[in-house]
């Protein structure tokens, strides 16, 4: 459903580009939720805007790479060029919904309006189907949530009413930027499980950016890592979290809390990620890695694949806790 080969982002002059997502590429099957986790400032959210094709003007641009949603090339399109095209079936879920959210604005309109942009109906008609999307996402009393306005809505409210807006466009693709972080654990799980029911019965694709490894494990099928603006790792959920082969993720795994650690201190990735667009020779993540070797440093790392379904960028991966 949707398809990224090589994905170059880019900032700056077009004579002295810098890139901060750097030849990424993945894939999307049909009802999949695929997870794109890591450090804040690795390029999750600037992918996410490329292949909405809601890069701020001036500045991000694709310098490079296709973008294809259910095999038709979207790459340069504005999204209105994209819904004229009828390619315009994806949608996307913001981290904060109290600054996507209009708060002048009565909820069923926010709703509705979407409806009207993808289907031309009425504004009867979009208002029906605003509480139809309220019901799907377990709002209670849709009928009177319609004219409430945003401030009168609890965090994990708001973030459902986010969800149905995506949704208004009846979307085969789903991307959720990190829409769960800004809630507590228990509203977090019910929001989790409301994405993965809507996949099961919409048969829609998803793909979520999350920092949380925890998130991930709960669900996705499959994993992108990601790291200084590049794809580090890619496989099933359940090879990732069993035998992770590149050290970046193994270092996220063991940064995660645990009831059994007792007073023992997490451990920790030392030094910083890169800032976006830093230019180095090597492996991005070597200036950070516990078992980086010379060439490491002089040569970029060569994309192995290290398992079915399981790629890792690494000159060295790991196997049961040790490099090849």
């Amino acid at each position: 459903m949707l398809s990224v080969r090589d994905l170059t982002v880019s900032i700056g002059a077009e004579a002295a580009p810098v890139d901060i997502v750097s030849g990424i590429s993945f894939d999307i099957g049909k009802g999949e939720i695929l997870g794109l986790v890591g450090e804040s400032g690795c390029g999750k959210s600037m992918t996410s805007l490329a292949v909405m094709g809601l890069l701020p003007q001036p500045g991000p641009r694709v310098r490079g790479g296709r973008i294809e949603l259910a095999g038709a090339d979207v790459t340069a399109l504005q999204p209105w060029q994209r819904v004229e095209a009828g390619h315009g079936r994806i949608a996307m879920i913001f981290q904060e919904p109290m600054t996507s959210l209009n708060p002048v604005r009565r909820i069923g309109d926010q709703i509705a309006e979407a409806v009207r942009v993808h289907d031309g109906v009425s504004g009867t008609a979009a208002l029906a189907r605003a509480r139809e999307l309220l019901e799907l996402v377990r709002i209670p009393d849709a009928a009177l949530q319609l004219s409430a306005y945003p401030h009168q809505l609890s965090g994990g409210q708001r973030q459902r009413i986010m969800i149905a807006i995506a949704l208004a466009c009846r979307p085969q693709v789903l991307i959720a930027d990190e829409p769960t972080t800004a809630l507590d654990v228990t509203i977090q799980i019910q929001i989790l499980g409301l994405l993965r029911d809507l996949c099961n019965r919409l048969d829609m694709s998803i793909l979520f950016i999350t920092h949380d490894m925890g998130v991930i494990a709960q669900l996705a099928d499959r994993v992108a890592v990601m790291y200084g603006g590049r794809i580090v790792e890619t496989a099933d959920v359940g090879a990732l979290f069993n035998e992770p082969r590149h050290h970046y993720t193994r270092g996220l795994m063991d940064c995660m809390p645990a009831r059994n650690l007792g007073v023992r201190r997490l451990p920790t990735i030392p030094g910083q990620a890169p800032r976006p667009g830093a230019i180095r020779i090597g492996c991005v993540f070597a200036p950070r890695c516990a078992a980086v070797q010379d060439v490491c440093q002089t040569a970029a790392p060569p994309r192995l694949v290290v398992g079915q379904g399981h790629e890792a960028l690494c000159a060295f991966p790991l196997q049961g806790g040790r490099p090849l």
